[in-house]
């Protein structure tokens, strides 16, 4: 994964040749987020965000830009909005690569990653009130299992595995840890 064209091109073919997980029934809300890839130095990363103590949800949290679908609003419509909103990345400099498994938040929003492909260079401008901090995470990182941990908890009944990533003083956990791990599995699996 040398260069931009090959990185591009692999996360691409691997959605195109994937059979997203779609879960089944109506939610009454909904949300996208963008998984927005880039490189540095040879190297992939993930663009994420730290959300503010004044968050109404996930206080803190390191998570992908992204948020609830807005009335009309096609779900890769909505991640490109919010990343726009959260980091100030504008819809041109994004390339949407494609759509990957469905999964159910915490707070029962059914939620749709879209992978984005971001050329260097680009320019973040954080919404002060939402992030906290954008955090720049090599994928090398998710691929460590030293850096890996998985916890039990409790949710709507039933205890759950949870994966944590350390990374510096931060941990990814949660849903945006669970997506990140299945995509890079499912990115090795095609190579």
């Amino acid at each position: 994964m040398n260069d931009r064209v090959e990185l591009r091109q692999r996360v691409r073919g691997t959605l195109a040749r994937l059979e997203a997980r779609t879960l089944p029934g109506e939610f009454s809300r909904e949300a996208a987020v963008l998984m927005p890839i880039f490189e540095r130095g040879g190297a992939a990363y993930f663009l994420l965000t730290r959300r503010t103590e004044e968050m109404p949800t996930h206080k803190g949290q390191i998570s992908f830009p992204g948020g609830r679908r807005q009335a009309g609003e096609e779900l890769a419509e909505t991640a490109l909005r919010e990343t726009f909103e959260e980091v100030g990345i504008p819809r041109p400099a994004i390339e949407v690569l494609g759509r990957y498994h469905e999964y159910v938040s915490s707070t029962d929003y059914r939620v749709v990653p879209f992978a984005g492909y971001i050329a260097a260079p680009f320019e973040v401008v954080p919404q002060v009130r939402e992030v906290a901090e954008v955090v720049e995470v090599p994928f090398d990182v998710f691929l460590d299992p030293e850096r890996i941990r998985i916890e039990k908890k409790l949710w709507q009944g039933d205890w759950v595995p949870v994966p944590y990533v350390r990374f510096g003083a931060l941990e990814v956990w949660g849903l945006t840890a669970r997506i990140i791990l299945d995509f890079l599995a499912d990115l090795q699996g095609f190579e």
